[in-house]
């Protein structure tokens, strides 16, 4: 592609004479700009497909894969048999959710109560995974079970006792008041995901149904598959069985979220790529002062017989050869540094006192990572075309350039 001459007027051309010492400066600042801009570009696609792989296998952890709601027929124990016969590698549990108040001495807490069925399998392996004090076995009627975040923030423990208020009514020679019940803590889990961890409680489906006043209409059913990523053919399959109920799949459940995590990481590759594109207007600038600089050279060259074509391609190989290598560079650094994010965050932490990722607003533990090739190879490709195009806009210029102009223009 490149001829051995035009090879050697390029890597000449890369070493400045001392008199050309802005130039050398504007060809250091062309190599930092590209190379931190592409280093800095894969560090937040990996952070940001870290980050959506682990709200992901934590939604899938804390969540059900498929949600089931009554519309106009009751979910029956039939009707979760007909879904075990035709639909192979599935778990059903029954449950009920409702909205209600915690009350412990003269504190007070909104709350989201889970009635689930603690025979459940899924059930059991979830409070087994996540447990931190009490036993699964004791999660029986009138026992709960209650996040570690709620736990600190009211000072409870295992084997106090509290009042669950809902918002269904009761009558009383006084009116009608909020229907409350008393419960026993059981257990107390951690999962890691501060929200999930604060603010739902888990309780037997009989007790839940019963402190809402519901009965076993209003029900829904939740729906654990082998594999999370085959939700919607199950979806499909299911609506085939029963169009009578609200099908929902983990991904319609938190598909708000999905997408303005999607936005968000579009938004920074375009706002980083510009970075790039910033850099390579030094590529331009700097390879347009070298040609004027050697304008005398390059009239010689002329006369000696170089063609146009040869000569732009010299100085676009200079060019192109900055972004190159400064595209590599920063590769490798963003790849190391993306391996390493964790042990970096905690040195800022440590060293500056800075405070990056706090769990309690990203429902994450430790800062993710999640290295793509793909991404990288698109950044590599990107970085590359704008090297490209930085180092021949002002390389096509030089043919334009009259011999006998440029000898006595010297």
């Amino acid at each position: 592609m490149f001829t051995k001459v035009e090879r050697l007027i390029s890597s000449r051309n890369l070493k400045p004479k001392k008199k050309e010492g802005f130039l050398k400066i504007i060809s250091i600042f062309s190599f930092l700009g590209i190379m931190l801009g592409v280093a800095i570009l894969i560090i937040v696609m990996s952070v940001m497909n870290g980050f959506k792989t682990d709200l992901t296998n934590k939604i899938l952890g804390l969540n059900p894969h498929i949600v089931i709601q009554p519309n106009s027929f009751v979910i029956d124990d039939n009707y979760i048999l007909k879904l075990k016969d035709n639909l192979k590698d599935i778990s059903v549990s029954k449950t009920y959710s409702g909205e209600g108040i915690i009350i412990i001495n003269d504190k007070a807490k909104g709350i989201i109560f889970k009635g689930v069925d603690s025979k459940e399998k899924k059930i059991k392996e979830f409070f087994q995974k996540n447990i931190t004090s009490g036993n699964v076995e004791q999660f029986k009627i009138n026992n709960i079970f209650i996040g570690s975040e709620l736990a600190f923030n009211l000072n409870l423990k295992e084997g106090d006792n509290i009042n669950l208020m809902s918002s269904a009514f009761v009558a009383t020679p006084l009116g009608s008041l909020p229907k409350q019940e008393n419960f026993k803590i059981a257990g107390i889990f951690n999962t890691g995901f501060v929200e999930f961890d604060q603010n739902i409680i888990f309780l037997n489906i009989e007790d839940a149904l019963s402190i809402f006043d519901k009965d076993l209409k209003d029900q829904t059913l939740e729906i654990y598959l082998k594999n999370p990523l085959d939700a919607n053919k199950y979806k499909k399959q299911i609506e085939k069985l029963n169009q009578n109920y609200f099908i929902y799949t983990w991904a319609d459940l938190n598909k708000s979220f999905f997408s303005a995590l999607k936005v968000e990481r579009n938004v920074m590759f375009i706002i980083l790529t510009l970075i790039i594109i910033v850099a390579a207007f030094n590529i331009i600038s700097g390879l347009t002062i070298l040609i004027k600089n050697k304008t005398k050279e390059i009239a010689i060259l002329k006369t000696l017989g170089l063609n146009n074509s040869s000569i732009k391609k010299s100085f676009f190989l200079t060019g192109f050869t900055i972004g190159f290598f400064a595209t590599i560079t920063g590769i490798i650094l963003g790849v190391i540094f993306s391996l390493n994010i964790e042990k970096v965050r905690i040195f800022l932490t440590t060293v500056f006192n800075l405070e990056i990722f706090p769990s309690d607003i990203y429902f994450l533990e430790k800062l993710p990572s999640e290295i793509n090739l793909f991404s990288i190879f698109i950044i590599f490709v990107l970085s590359l075309l704008v090297s490209a195009i930085a180092s021949y806009i002002p390389a096509r210029h030089i043919s334009k350039m009259k011999t006998f102009r440029a000898l006595k223009y010297e």
